[in-house]
């Protein structure tokens, strides 16, 4: 039932009240989390903060201050504006197909001068948005109905299928996943994704012969069999196997792994540093930095509980969702279980785009916990905050 404005307890909290109650111990978790990577970063450089650890403090303490600043911003803010700001990033994958720039055979980035952005890395954050406001307005009785669910599915498919043509299989997967996600949190029934999941298997033939690029289908192909092509096409996932192994229990020690300092080992800064910790760390790093991951899924799920609004507690939940696929796919990845895509490891991984986007998603988070008494209309009137 749609509850009015004066059933509003935090209708006036202050900026140090807000602060107050900020989710301290969560940041302090983010940033265990990503000492982690700036430690891996340090040694993937032979032992220097250049080109790498220095540029990702830099990055992610001004992500620390977007994240804060997002947090602080009124929960009806982000929900009032949720389809503009799906809309400006749907603007921008298009402009990629216009104008991107071409990186590693694939066009994914949009040039700004100053830095390149990645729309697809914004598109993950404003999808969450427009799906968790979507869902928000829709009474649970009326979840089930098909027509009301053709407008998101509308909505998750445009930018899959622009991301589909940079081509970026991995993330446009990604958006999917998320997406299907959202469906089942906001209440769809189980039957509904049966239905989908048979439609998406008799679509793989058709996908394998006309969506799939010849690097694509080989990646499948080295995935089921990597020893057939080990100093070709299967040479990265080897190399990421040889280093995970020989890390042992406890690993070689700080920057002493043979397989990264020796370069071969590929991507050590991105893709696979996730191997790189365990070559270096073992099996004892590799749980630590799992357990950081875990408390951080752990506090954000209770995060998601507590709202008591719709919005937000799907708009928390979708971004721990999403935050647990980066980390399930990419350690999936370098140990050989699912094909090698480019996803990197949250908080760890080197990365621009990705980092600062992740970081507001955890403002987004915070900010659902600050407001976490707040009420929202299923039709506001557009007169709050």
């Amino acid at each position: 039932m749609a509850l009015g404005r004066e059933f509003d307890p935090r209708e006036r909290l202050s900026l140090g009240q807000k602060l107050a109650d900020v989710n301290w111990l969560l940041l302090l978790l983010l940033c265990l989390a990503a000492t982690f990577g700036f430690a891996m970063l340090y040694s993937a450089a032979n032992g220097s903060f250049s080109p790498w650890a220095s540029r990702q403090l830099l990055r992610f303490g001004a992500g620390l201050l977007l994240l804060l600043a997002v947090a602080l911003v009124d929960i009806r803010f982000w929900f009032r504006y949720a389809y503009a700001l799906y809309a400006l990033a749907l603007a921008l994958l298009a402009g990629v197909e216009l104008m991107g720039v071409v990186g590693m055979g694939a066009k994914r980035w949009l040039d700004l001068g100053l830095f390149q952005l990645q729309p697809s890395e914004i598109m993950k954050v404003a999808l969450i948005l427009a799906l968790a406001r979507y869902f928000h307005g829709i009474a649970h009785e009326d979840i089930g109905r098909i027509p009301l669910l053709l407008v998101p599915l509308a909505i998750t498919a445009a930018p899959a299928a622009l991301v589909i043509r940079q081509p970026d299989l991995g993330t446009a997967a990604l958006i999917v996943m998320v997406a299907v996600a959202m469906f089942f949190l906001a209440g769809v029934r189980f039957w509904k994704f049966a239905l989908g999941g048979t439609v998406v298997l008799a679509a793989v033939p058709l996908a394998w012969r006309f969506v799939l690029h010849d690097y694509q289908r080989q990646r499948v192909l080295i995935y089921l069999n990597p020893e057939s092509d080990p100093l070709g096409a299967g040479y990265h996932i080897m190399q990421s196997k040889i280093a995970l192994g020989s890390g042992g229990l406890f690993g070689k020690g700080f920057m002493l792994g043979t397989q990264s300092h020796l370069n071969f080992l590929p991507e050590q800064q991105t893709d696979f540093i996730f191997t790189m910790l365990a070559e270096e760390f073992g099996l004892v790093g590799c749980l630590a930095l799992l357990g950081l991951y875990l408390l951080i899924l752990a506090y954000g799920f209770a995060i998601a509980l507590r709202a008591r609004s719709q919005f937000a507690r799907l708009l928390a939940m979708g971004v721990m969702v999403t935050f647990f696929l980066y980390i399930f796919i990419n350690i999936a990845m370098v140990t050989g279980l699912v094909p090698v895509v480019g996803v990197p490891l949250p908080l760890v991984s080197y990365g621009g785009t990705a980092l600062m986007t992740l970081l507001v998603s955890f403002g987004l988070v915070v900010s659902s916990y600050i407001h976490r008494d707040v009420l929202i209309a299923r039709r506001p009137d557009f007169n709050g905050p």
